[in-house]
């Protein structure tokens, strides 16, 4: 039941990123969106200032923390109401993410297929490329099977001694 509804829910989350994948998003100009918009209505960063309860030195100081990437979400949100606009926020995969599974158990599945591979070839137990890769998908598609938290985590590092 579990992995039914984490499937369900990777998928739900997929369909809903892939319009946001499939968009061309202009990009963020470079003086910062709250600039170029306040410029763009003609409003100085005076009346800005006054609709936001702050300074004029207060907003010219949001501009450059937005140009800078630096300005938090909270306060680019205020601007944003400010401004009469609204603040869409996404983390937008470059690929699905299921692909993104698929990418990481398959990688995974290389290295510890090259170990094995590497080990079978010292003792003269080597396989063709054809049954090394038809063992990497198994194991590939074992590892998307089992706890997706297990693809993340990373090797254990063995320490030096020093």
């Amino acid at each position: 039941m579990k992995t039914n509804f984490s499937e369900l829910k990777l998928r739900q989350l997929d369909g809903a990123l892939a319009t946001w994948r499939s968009t061309n998003l202009p990009p963020r100009p470079p003086s910062g969106w709250i600039k170029a918009i306040r410029e763009g209505l003609g409003m100085a960063a005076t009346h800005l200032a006054a609709r936001l309860g702050v300074t004029t030195s207060t907003v010219t100081r949001l501009e450059t923390s937005e140009a800078d990437d630096t300005i938090s979400l909270a306060t680019l949100r205020r601007a944003a109401e400010a401004l009469g606009c609204e603040l869409h926020y996404a983390l937008v995969p470059r690929q699905s993410l299921a692909d993104t599974l698929e990418n990481r158990a398959l990688a995974l599945a290389r290295e510890q297929m090259a170990a094995v591979s590497h080990t079978m070839a010292l003792e003269a137990q080597a396989t063709t490329p054809d049954a090394v890769e038809a063992q990497t998908r198994a194991l590939a598609e074992n590892l998307l099977k089992g706890s997706r938290r297990a693809l993340w985590k990373e090797p254990a590092r063995e320490k030096s001694a020093t």
